[in-house]
C-alpha cells in the first residue's frame, strides 16, 4: 500500500475533534494495521488520535467518551471536576489543568480506568445534560464526583456554594450526593455542609421576602418562635401572619443521619400546630426559586381560607 497516498478517511482529519475508535476507522476501510502505520496516536485503548501532536482539551474528552461508550452497554457522560469545567464554574480547575477525566458509567459496564480516564460508576445513572454537544453529568452529581477526589477543605467549600449561588441546583440535591456517595464522614466535607446549607436557607428567606413583597401579600412577623402562654415551646417558623393564624417553615431538610428523627420532629410540630387552629404551609427552596408565583398562590390561599375557620388559640410569638 502507498502510505502517502490519502486513506479513505481523509476528509475527516481536518476535522475537530480529530478522535475516533479503531471500529469506527474500520467502517472507513483502514485496519488496525494500516492505522499503525499513519503517524497517529492510540490514546486509549481503541481510540485512535488523528494527528502526532498533543491532545486538546476537546479530544481529550471526546476520547474518554469514545472509549467509555466504545462496547455500548449504557450511556456514559462526563462528570467531576471536567463536568465542572464544562459548567464554567469559576471554582473548578481549567481542562488544561486536569490530569485525568472523569466518566460516569452505569454500574453494570465492565470497563477499567486507564491512562487519563478516570471510570466512576453509578447504580442508577442520572439523566445526562448536553453542554458543548456532550453528555455531561448533572451539577450535583458533578460536584459530588469532584469533592470525592479533594482533601483541601476551602476548594470543597467553593465548589458547593458556587453551585447553589450560580442557580445550578440546590443545596438539598448536593448533600443527597454526598450522602449516596458516603462523603458525610469526611470533616472537610462536613464543614462545607454546614456552610452550604446556611448560606441556601439565607437566600431561601431572601427569596420569600421578596417574594412577599413582590407579590403583594400581607407581611407577616419573620423568624419567630411560637409558644402557648404558661405552657410549652412549639418551635420556630420563618414567617406568621398572627391575624390568619397561618405559619410558613421552608423546608430545606435533607437527606443525611438523622432524617428520621428530624422528620418525626417536624411531623410533630406540625400536629400540634394544626391541632391549635394554626395552618402550617411548607415551601422548598427550588420551589421558591422556580416557580414564585405558585408559591405566591398557596400563601395567599392559605391567608384567605382563614377567614372562615373558627379562630386559633392564642399563641406567644417572640423573635427568634
Amino acid at each position: 500500500m502507498n502510505h502517502n497516498a490519502p486513506l479513505p478517511l481523509a476528509h475527516l482529519t481536518g476535522n475537530r475533534p480529530r478522535v475516533l475508535t479503531l471500529a469506527q476507522l474500520r467502517e472507513h476501510g483502514v485496519s488496525a494495521s494500516e492505522a499503525a502505520e499513519r503517524p497517529w496516536r492510540q490514546i486509549l485503548p481503541g481510540v485512535f488520535l488523528l494527528h502526532s501532536g498533543p491532545a486538546t482539551s476537546e479530544e481529550r474528552l471526546h476520547a474518554a467518551l469514545l472509549y467509555a461508550g466504545r462496547r455500548g452497554g449504557g450511556e456514559a457522560m462526563i462528570t467531576g471536576s471536567a463536568a465542572l469545567a464544562l459548567y464554567r464554574f469559576a471554582s473548578a480547575p481549567p481542562l488544561l489543568a486536569l490530569s485525568h477525566i472523569d466518566v460516569l458509567v452505569p454500574g453494570t459496564r465492565r470497563l477499567r480506568s486507564t491512562g487519563d480516564v478516570r471510570i466512576i460508576r453509578a447504580r442508577t445513572a442520572p439523566r445526562p445534560q448536553e453542554v458543548t454537544g456532550l453528555p455531561v453529568a448533572p451539577v450535583a452529581r458533578a460536584v459530588g464526583d469532584a469533592v470525592a477526589q479533594l482533601s483541601d477543605a476551602g476548594t470543597v467549600r467553593r465548589l458547593l456554594s458556587e453551585a447553589v449561588r450560580s442557580g445550578h441546583c440546590e443545596p438539598a440535591a448536593i448533600v443527597r450526593e454526598l450522602t449516596v456517595a458516603r462523603l458525610l464522614g469526611r470533616p472537610h466535607v462536613v464543614d462545607a455542609v454546614e456552610s452550604l446549607l446556611a448560606e441556601g436557607r439565607a437566600m431561601a428567606e431572601d427569596r420569600l421576602y421578596h417574594l412577599v413583597r413582590g407579590y403583594e401579600l400581607p407581611a407577616p412577623v419573620w423568624n419567630v418562635d411560637l409558644r402557648i402562654p404558661g405552657g410549652p415551646h412549639l418551635g420556630g417558623v420563618d414567617a406568621y401572619w398572627p391575624e390568619h393564624s397561618v405559619a410558613l417553615e421552608i423546608d430545606t431538610r435533607a437527606p443525611r443521619q438523622g432524617e428520621d428523627e428530624e422528620w418525626s420532629e417536624c411531623v410533630r410540630k406540625r400536629e400540634t400546630l394544626e391541632r391549635l387552629g394554626v395552618t402550617v404551609v411548607h415551601i422548598t427552596p427550588r420551589k421558591l426559586r422556580d416557580w414564585p408565583e405558585q408559591q405566591a398562590a398557596v400563601i395567599r390561599t392559605a391567608l384567605t381560607a382563614a377567614d372562615g375557620r373558627e379562630p386559633a388559640a392564642y399563641l406567644v410569638v417572640l423573635p427568634r
